[in-house]
């Protein structure tokens, strides 16, 4: 059911518009009248709000999600249910999807790069410090999904950006396929392509992978299929970012492809390591 402007939740969120759509939710743009203030509010879809495991799912995200507060994670304030609506009111955030910038720049100069990324590395490293992870939600582990890739990066006018989205894409069923899911596997580690156990460091494996399309304006893995792109980042070689970005220092490389190692074991074992390197990297880029 579509939420008509003008329409009021809980007496307080009016709705004024719909600004985006994905394969579980709705996101209308709408205004708080208690606290004065534009919000942003992400409603579960008709077919999924019946299903009583996935909103139970649905709503364990979403109270994760509301436990972190950092610069660089889009708030949650509040986890509602009202009727059989179920939603999540969050920050409302005006920008554009790191996704769209890259599609309008092609590539982003190396300072531009290492300056989103340490942004997005310091939200993510904050989210695991609350023992957030991207991980495929199993009913045995269920824990909050944190789902790295440009289309969940926000860049607002400042500079600033906002890590979005703590997704609900992988706890549908698993026939339900939809552009979130092939979105996402562009961004997915080998241990997530398996099925395998995941930790922290596939959430770096992701942003490496963000990193080179940063840095080269493309993914290193593509294919018609989900199961196509899956077996590359299982399988294949990536290309080295350099051979796309001529001008791109060699830490940064070294930094981006350490990151995507096929091996968890090889990559950077904690966030932080990752945010000391980018950080060195701008000080001696070669």
């Amino acid at each position: 059911m579509m939420l008509k402007p003008g329409t009021y939740l809980q007496d307080r969120y009016e709705i004024l518009s719909l600004i985006g759509t994905g394969g579980m939710s709705e996101v209308y743009q709408a205004k708080c009248h208690t606290l004065n203030r534009l919000v942003a509010i992400k409603v579960l879809k008709d077919e999924y709000s019946q299903d009583a495991n996935f909103v139970s799912k649905f709503k364990m995200e979403a109270q994760a999600a509301a436990g972190l507060s950092h610069p660089n994670i889009v708030s949650v304030y509040d986890v509602v249910d009202e009727g059989s609506l179920h939603y999540i009111v969050m920050e409302y955030v005006e920008g554009i999807t790191l996704k769209t910038y890259i599609e309008k720049k092609g590539q982003l100069s190396f300072k531009e790069a290492v300056s989103i990324a340490i942004q997005v590395a310091r939200g993510i490293e904050a989210a695991h410090n609350k023992q957030i992870i991207h991980r495929d939600i199993k009913p045995a582990n269920l824990l909050m999904m944190l789902s790295i890739k440009p289309q969940n990066i926000m860049l607002l006018q400042d500079g600033t950006i906002k890590v979005m989205d703590f997704g609900i894409a992988r706890a549908a069923s698993s026939n339900t396929v939809s552009s979130d899911v092939m979105g996402s596997v562009h961004y997915s580690s080998p241990e997530q392509a398996r099925n395998g156990f995941v930790d922290g460091r596939s959430d770096i494996y992701s942003l490496g992978i963000v990193m080179y399309e940063i840095v080269t304006g493309r993914v290193p893995f593509d294919g018609d299929t989900t199961v196509a792109v899956a077996i590359q980042h299982l399988q294949e070689e990536m290309t080295p970012p350099s051979v796309y970005a001529k001008n791109l220092p060699i830490s940064m490389e070294k930094i981006i492809l350490k990151c995507t190692q096929k091996n968890a074991d090889r990559r950077y074992q904690a966030m932080g390591d990752l945010l000391l390197d980018l950080k060195k990297s701008l000080i001696n880029p070669d």
